[in-house]
């Protein structure tokens, strides 16, 4: 069995927003049961919320699905047509060609920090369209599975992570893609200004928990694209607070505040 993640990253007509959520959590989901290997969909909004607030937002939509399949090459084609009846009845804003769909062979299952309450659905998910630095495979996936990620995951409202490369199997339409690997982190946090703003503080080490982040590894490419996205789809969501493992109270009343 593979673990493979395809994310459907789109924009959604106006007037059919409420088509496309009917669609997805109706017929759409129906149609993914009867997949070999599937395991799990969820639907995800861009959020204001970012961790670098100029990198361009051009998908208002996410789709992630979730397969273990017995025979990749087999199995992943399959979700091509289901994918494509959203763009045949008009679901799909494709007018600016924005639409991706790009699916990966995932190199772990997700992997938790003790902030995560595993009885409790995500609330949102971020996907960095990541790369490494040619020559530096090795170095970069053994900071971020020593160091990198197990630091990620333990900032308050960050909970689990699980990477992937970019398979050779591709449903169409085929389209650029800027990073040959996918870094994908879950959230369980009502308050995403807070958990963005204390992951910016540790990394700078200046985070009021007094927790400072590694320097970051000059194996992994600054080419690299990071976006946020809270979930809006299925029958159960994150029921409130910030999940972490710590002390919250050392954070100042203020530390969520947008900046004046």
């Amino acid at each position: 069995m593979s673990l493979y993640t395809t994310i459907h990253l789109h924009n959604v007509l106006a007037a059919r927003e409420a088509d496309y959520a009917a669609w997805f959590d109706g017929k759409h989901r129906e149609d993914l049961a009867r997949l070999r290997g599937f395991r799990a969909a969820d639907r995800y909004q861009v959020t204001t919320e970012q961790i670098m607030p100029d990198i361009p937002q051009p998908w208002r939509f996410m789709s992630v699905y979730e397969f273990d399949y017995p025979a990749p090459e087999i199995d992943l084609p399959a979700l091509g047509p289901l994918l494509a009846e959203a763009r045949d009845t008009g679901l799909i804003d494709d007018s600016t060609q924005t639409e991706r769909i790009h699916s990966y062979a995932m190199y772990s299952d997700w992997v938790s920090s003790p902030n995560h309450r595993k009885d409790q659905p995500f609330s949102g998910v971020s996907i960095i369209l990541a790369n490494f630095v040619p020559g530096r495979e090795a170095e970069y996936h053994k900071w971020y599975d020593e160091v990198h990620g197990p630091e990620v995951t333990r900032v308050p409202g960050k909970v689990a992570m699980k990477r992937g490369r970019l398979s050779d199997l591709q449903i169409e339409p085929r389209r650029y893609c800027p990073g040959s690997d996918l870094v994908f982190c879950a959230q369980q946090t009502d308050d995403l200004l807070f958990t963005v703003r204390d992951f910016s503080a540790r990394a700078r080490g200046v985070s009021p928990s007094w927790v400072a982040m590694a320097p970051r590894s000059s194996a992994g490419s600054v080419a690299r694209t990071v976006h946020y996205f809270r979930k809006i789809s299925g029958k159960e969501f994150w029921p409130g607070g910030i999940a972490y493992d710590g002390d919250l109270s050392v954070y100042p009343a203020d530390f969520a505040q947008p900046a004046k």
